[in-house]
């Protein structure tokens, strides 16, 4: 007898049970972390290299410990994003289209994980500035990078990495707000 004791008792435990797990369950949608951005300031960034432009305030300029060169290689840091700019020069002697060639191939190696390359091109013939934005879409390791080149004499070479695992959806905040300081950089070269 004691067990029948029991079955109305599971029949209402099970019947609260289901009646519970029927309501219609949306799970939130996976955010991320909002970004605020600082004030576009920028200030000229002067060395012994063979040229110059504006710089973000907000951002460092270290040497760069891999200059194979040994000359004017540097790093712009941007602490806050976990971004650097890799910024290599060299010296034209008769091998532009080389320098070029390699620009291109380092940008087309992304091609694996890109969705797309957008090429900028970039053109000051009263400062003797000449260059190639390029803007690469996906999940690649680095989402922009660029040349500039006096066509003569100055070769200088510009790579955007992130410190973080590149995911385009949560980084396209930072993507866009320092496409606007790469361009400017662009914008601004000086030679010496």
């Amino acid at each position: 007898m004691k067990k029948n004791r029991y079955i109305p008792l599971l029949i209402l435990i099970l019947t609260i049970l289901l009646v519970r797990c029927s309501e219609n369950y949306t799970p939130k949608p996976r955010g991320y972390f909002r970004v605020s951005f600082p004030e576009k300031k920028y200030q000229k960034f002067e060395s012994n290299a063979p040229y110059s432009f504006d710089i973000p305030v907000y951002s460092k300029m270290l040497p760069d410990t891999i200059d194979k060169d040994g000359k004017w290689w540097y790093n712009l840091v941007f602490p806050s994003m976990k971004a650097t700019i890799h910024i290599s020069y060299k010296d034209i002697k008769g091998n532009l289209q080389k320098y070029l060639e390699d620009s291109r191939t380092l940008v087309y190696k992304h091609t694996i994980k890109a969705d797309a390359i957008n090429e900028q091109t970039f053109i000051n013939p009263e400062k003797k500035v000449y260059g190639i934005l390029y803007e690469i879409k996906g999940n690649a390791a680095s989402p922009y990078q660029f040349f500039i080149t006096d066509s003569a004499k100055h070769f200088v070479r510009g790579a955007l990495y992130f410190n973080v695992y590149p995911n385009k959806d949560s980084l396209a905040p930072s993507f866009k707000f320092l496409k606007k300081d790469i361009v400017h950089l662009m914008e601004t070269v000086e030679w010496k």
